[in-house]
């Protein structure tokens, strides 16, 4: 009992959202909806998760869950928006607390309570949800972030942002709570499983020589293909790499707008006694 897999690719933030059916009771979820984001116009749009409703409608289907790999640093979550739209619950690791601490106090965020009320259902390693006739689960795989979870459903696996495609590789890990040396450990867990498993990726940047954006591979595939981490690959080896590269890359471009909103399961900061909503914008001196 393995369940279908429809992917909704956001060219703007590289995003792969997931629509996971368990077709025998068209029972599904959502994994890592996007809430489109123009940042200099400050312009907010549901057209990208309104299209995943609009064919969860379409084919009969019900919407039990949005299940949130992580508070993404890259994109705005759709969450709330459509967990207020379907009923579905919205669902996110239990390590979410960790993040939110880190967080909630550098955008003076005082509505924002660092317990994970904001979502419906926390989960840890180990734990389940029925979907259907299919059941998720759960390993924690953290690394990238600390609330890191995979999500396994029948022989797929949904990694989020912890591996990429092999001829990209692995995430980044130097974000606060980041580490690459747990980035690595999560990593081997997830390569120990089945080599048929289907792998789910939450990004593809389309690297060099390849010109179609792909999400799907397998754990055999990543194995032995993997440019940042395939068989062979030593623990040490990987932290150096994973650390040196870190080092060059910018902060992705709406760090600040997502994680202020998905902290708060991707619902906006409360309006001011105008009305309005405001992002905040954290400004270091140098």
């Amino acid at each position: 009992m393995n369940p279908t897999v429809q992917t909704f690719f956001d060219p703007a933030t590289f995003t792969a959202t997931h629509l996971v059916i368990d077709t025998d009771t068209k029972i599904a979820a959502i994994i890592d909806p996007v809430l489109d984001f123009e940042p200099k116009a400050g312009k907010l749009s549901t057209q990208s998760a309104d299209a995943v409703l609009k064919t969860i409608a379409d084919q009969g289907l019900t919407l039990a869950y949005v299940l949130e790999t992580h508070a993404h640093a890259d994109h705005l979550s759709a969450g709330d928006h459509i967990r207020r739209l379907s009923g579905a619950r919205l669902v996110i690791g239990a390590a979410i607390t960790k993040v939110q601490q880190v967080f909630a106090p550098m955008f003076d965020a005082d509505d924002v309570a660092a317990d994970g009320s904001q979502f419906d259902i926390l989960l840890s390693e180990g734990d389940t949800l029925p979907l259907g006739a299919l059941t998720i689960s759960v390993l924690h795989t953290p690394g990238h972030t600390p609330a890191c979870n995979t999500y396994m459903i029948g022989d797929a696996a949904f990694v989020g942002d912890t591996l990429f495609m092999p001829d990209y590789g692995t995430a980044r890990a130097d974000f606060p709570g980041g580490d690459a040396r747990t980035l690595y450990q999560s990593i081997r867990r997830i390569l120990a499983l089945p080599g048929e498993t289907r792998i789910f990726v939450g990004h593809d940047y389309l690297p060099a020589g390849r010109s179609n954006y792909r999400w799907e591979t397998t754990v055999a595939q990543e194995a032995s293909d993997n440019i940042h981490v395939h068989t062979g690959t030593s623990e040490d080896a990987f932290v150096t790499m994973r650390e040196a590269r870190d080092k060059t890359l910018a902060p992705p471009t709406l760090i600040l707008p997502s994680l202020q909103v998905n902290i708060r399961g991707g619902a906006m900061p409360p309006a001011s006694p105008s009305g309005k909503i405001f992002l905040r914008l954290p400004v270091t001196l140098a």
